[in-house]
């Protein structure tokens, strides 16, 4: 028995249409009459669905499925950050081949795979959808060791918002960035910003 719309989530690929019972035909026939649009090569939403501001992390997440919101993006995700990113930043583990994302525009980076799972955590980006990004703490310890891809002053403006807020715990990002390898020039800068 072929697969129905209803029994679909919100947002889905073709070949998982295509594991549960469904053909490429009703997918195109679903789009072509308006039930459902194409957000990404292969990545379709219903057109019910709920309303998200976080549409094309959503669509790139769903294309690189073992990705995680890294960078910006996540400091974007998490409110630690005015910066508005050009594309969805995703890590990948050293290793593995990640798609080619045309649109949306997408920047993939590879991580240690050592260390790739630190601060994973999932994340709502619409109403019963998650996608994987990194913590508030991997994410601001990530931006001050990788301020060459950041820029230094949207990695030091993200640590500053991080400690200003109720939510920021500073004893925990010096726990992630130490597991990273690389808390000297973290705990510089939070001397800096503390004192």
């Amino acid at each position: 028995m072929a697969v129905q719309l209803d029994e679909l989530p919100a947002t889905f690929t073709l070949p998982e249409v295509i594991a549960a019972g469904g053909s490429r035909r009703a997918v195109y026939s679903w789009r072509d009459s308006g039930k459902v649009v194409q957000i990404s090569r292969g990545v379709y939403r219903k057109a019910d669905a709920a309303e998200t501001t976080y549409l094309d992390v959503l669509a790139a997440a769903r294309r690189a499925p073992r990705g995680v919101v890294c960078l910006v993006s996540a400091l974007a995700l998490h409110d630690l950050t005015d910066e508005v990113p050009p594309a969805v930043q995703l890590a990948v583990p050293r290793g593995v081949n990640p798609p080619r994302i045309a649109y949306p525009p997408t920047e993939m980076h590879r991580f240690d795979p050592a260390t790739f799972d630190i601060g994973k955590q999932p994340f709502e980006v619409a109403p019963g959808e998650l996608v994987n990004v990194y913590s508030p703490e991997r994410a601001v310890a990530d931006a001050m060791r990788m301020r060459h891809l950041v820029g230094e002053g949207v990695a030091l403006a993200a640590l500053r918002t991080y400690l200003a807020e109720k939510r920021g715990q500073p004893a925990e990002l010096m726990s992630v960035a130490g597991r990273l390898g690389r808390a000297s020039a973290l705990t510089d800068a939070m001397r800096v910003i503390l004192s």
